[in-house]
């Protein structure tokens, strides 16, 4: 594993590795559980977490947290 694959990546850099809005990336910390830390205001992410996040299909809607169905 490099060294930028475990950089903590503020929101906006992890929305621009994904190619996704701000928006979209709140939604999935809330109700499809994106590994994400608060430190404060800001969320910091794993650039690698992140990645086998996404190819796990945590993204996917048929993913969301059971409290959201």
């Amino acid at each position: 594993m490099g060294i930028y694959n475990s950089f903590r990546l503020l929101k906006n850099e992890i929305c621009n590795h994904l190619g996704v809005s701000n928006d979209t990336v709140y939604k999935w910390i809330d109700k499809h559980d994106m590994p994400a830390r608060r430190m404060g205001r800001l969320w910091k992410f794993k650039k690698d977490e992140v990645d086998e996040w996404v190819k796990a299909g945590g993204a996917a809607e048929r993913n969301k947290k059971k409290s959201d169905q």
